[in-house]
């Protein structure tokens, strides 16, 4: 494909939402450093951001088609290396971290990129998924890397992984009756998810059910999300940069993980609510482009690949702002290209790259048994 083609095929709104998205983190890390009078996240989340343009765009160059035969071995590496990090010293006490030198590597991030092109692969016109038993394998393939990441503990990572597999099943043409009954079954299983939970986990679930608005800022827990909306009301409707600083008790601002669990906080306090409602256009812009990439598409298994990214993105972007307002329990789980950290930006920056390579080859693979898209028929 020579470069013009390539030029006018490239979906540059998703390379633009991307752009943006990743200035806008910048703008939150250096709220953050502002606030902390501590060291400086920005200058090494600038490195973090160089660093993913070569990952995006050999993601973007590579044809993706070649990364199917490498999908099984690649799931099975990850899965390897969830195991690896119960036998490493804990950080902050969870285990989900191989030190590599000056950085630490984030496993999880690893398995949920090789998942989704693992289950690709598997759907691939599997006849078998119009049946119930058909949905077997899919499940198991789920269940393995979600209950060693639980396990490290890590809520919030272990959830997305259904959404990404409910999804992935839709687009292969499950039908939706069967896809209806996982649910219940899901519903179901919650005792079950419960009884196995830490009692950390449990915690934050409970405080999410008694939380309280104002007033003195609770203990354990119930202070993260205490802290997390007065930062945010504090920046009020257009936000300390235009207004100033309300108050100028310190503990008043006072985030932990500000930079990269609660980095939306950070860019509502300092933005107001145009920064955080253009922060979700954002979000909606690179969902809905990616969502008419997957219908673009022909060959099936970039097209089950790029719902399982959106998919993805989606359900990260979901969590991460409702557990920042109260609408969900604190679950770790970082802001996709915004928040501080490079195990997350690298991932999503390699998932891009993927979502951008299938859109530059909508047509790459013609095979001879059609791709069930309609749900629900055959």
């Amino acid at each position: 494909m020579n470069a013009l083609l390539w030029i006018r095929r490239l979906p540059w709104s998703i390379v633009l939402a991307a752009g943006l998205l990743m200035l806008a983190g910048l703008s939150g890390i250096a709220r953050g450093d502002a606030l902390s009078g501590g060291s400086s996240f920005l200058s090494r989340q600038v490195v973090w951001i160089l660093l993913s343009i070569p990952v995006m765009l050999v993601a973007t160059i590579v044809p993706y088609r070649r990364l199917r035969w490498f999908s099984y071995p690649l799931f099975a590496v990850s899965l390897v290396l969830l195991v690896l990090v119960y036998f490493l010293p804990a950080r902050n006490g969870a285990h989900r971290w191989i030190p590599l030198g000056v950085a630490w590597f984030q496993p999880s991030e690893l398995a949920k990129l090789t998942f989704m092109m693992a289950l690709a692969h598997y759907l691939m016109h599997r006849k078998h998924t119009f049946r119930l038993t058909g949905l077997l394998i899919p499940f198991v393939m789920t269940l393995v890397p979600v209950g060693l990441i639980l396990r490290e503990p890590d809520l919030g990572t272990s959830l997305v992984f259904f959404p990404v597999l409910f999804s992935m099943l839709f687009a292969a043409g499950a039908r939706p009756q069967h896809l209806l009954l996982v649910i219940v079954l899901g519903v179901a299983m919650l005792p079950v998810l419960w009884l196995g939970m830490s009692a950390e986990q449990k915690s934050r679930v409970v405080t999410l059910m008694v939380q309280a608005d104002g007033g003195t800022a609770p203990k354990g827990d119930g202070y993260h999300l205490h802290q997390s909306k007065q930062v945010l009301a504090l920046g009020g409707a257009w936000g300390s940069e235009r207004t100033g600083m309300p108050v100028d008790d310190p503990m008043a601002w006072h985030l932990p993980a500000g930079r990269t669990d609660f980095v939306f906080c950070l860019i509502g306090e300092r933005w107001g609510l145009p920064g955080t409602l253009g922060l979700l256009f954002l979000f909606l812009l690179l969902f809905g482009r990616g969502l008419l990439v997957a219908a673009a598409t022909r060959e099936p298994f970039g097209r089950l690949m790029v719902v399982g990214i959106v998919a993805l993105l989606a359900s990260q972007c979901i969590i991460n702002t409702g557990m920042t307002v109260g609408l969900m329990p604190i679950t770790g789980m970082t802001l996709p290209l915004v928040s501080y950290g490079g195990s997350s930006l690298l991932a999503t920056s390699a998932m891009l790259g993927l979502l951008l390579n299938v859109a530059l080859r909508p047509g790459y693979e013609i095979t001879s048994e059609p791709f069930r898209f309609d749900v629900g028929q055959g």
